[in-house]
């Protein structure tokens, strides 16, 4: 039976961070070959864990797949070249130009990444029968599933560069303007071209930057 996680006593430490990317890659292999009714036991044995490590770190299967759900959303800022283009974009001497760049490649990531799109889909089709996952999704909030652009806006504001006097609003508004506009045309199987596509990028980081410009 899943458990409520303590989050006091969650491991931690290198080691203890290892398991826990073993079992959300693990996780996220098996809900997308076999959906959201595949056992812990699965899970567990797939990465190398006692299905007790698994609950120790998550304490049940919905805050698992949320955790696998929310890393495949940062995957386009988290990797390697975006990670250093986020890395530099608070300190970028063209505010703008940075920024354009980073959006420019999380919204191709997001738009050709077909796990992404496929734990997508998942979500939607499991949500009827398994309501708790909206609501462990929703306990996140958006700060908790972007938190490498959660912590880039919050040092773009430590350095004055930016005014967000609402974190969490501002996370959902640049999401809402870069990235949503593809994942509404996907889920009905169409694309935005090239062009339009830039023109949307160019406009959002311009209606971004010119609302939480500093005053």
């Amino acid at each position: 039976m899943d458990r409520t996680p303590d989050p006091h006593h969650r491991p931690t430490g290198p080691r203890a961070e290892r398991k826990r990317q073993a079992i959300v890659t693990a996780a996220r292999k098996l809900f997308l070959r076999d959906g959201f009714g595949v056992g812990m036991d699965a899970i567990a044995a797939e990465a190398g864990v006692s299905k007790v490590t698994v609950y120790n770190h998550f304490g049940s299967k919905e805050a698992l797949f949320t955790a696998v759900v929310a890393g495949a959303l940062d995957e386009p800022v988290t990797d390697g070249a975006a990670a250093a283009r986020l890395d530099r974009l608070a300190d970028a001497p063209d505010l703008r130009a940075a920024f354009l760049e980073t959006a420019r490649h999380w919204v191709r990531a997001v738009r050709d990444d077909g796990e992404v799109a496929a734990l997508r889909a998942l979500v939607a089709a499991e949500l009827h029968r398994f309501p708790e996952l909206a609501a462990a999704w929703q306990r996140g909030g958006p700060t908790h599933h972007h938190p490498e652009v959660a912590a880039v806006l919050t040092a773009l504001v430590e350095r004055g560069r930016l005014e967000i006097p609402d974190l969490e609003v501002a996370t959902i508004q640049l999401h809402a303007l870069l990235v949503h506009p593809h994942l509404a045309f996907g889920h009905y199987g169409a694309t935005l071209d090239e062009g339009l596509t830039d023109r949307l990028l160019v406009s959002g980081v311009d209606m971004f930057l010119g609302h939480y410009a500093p005053r």
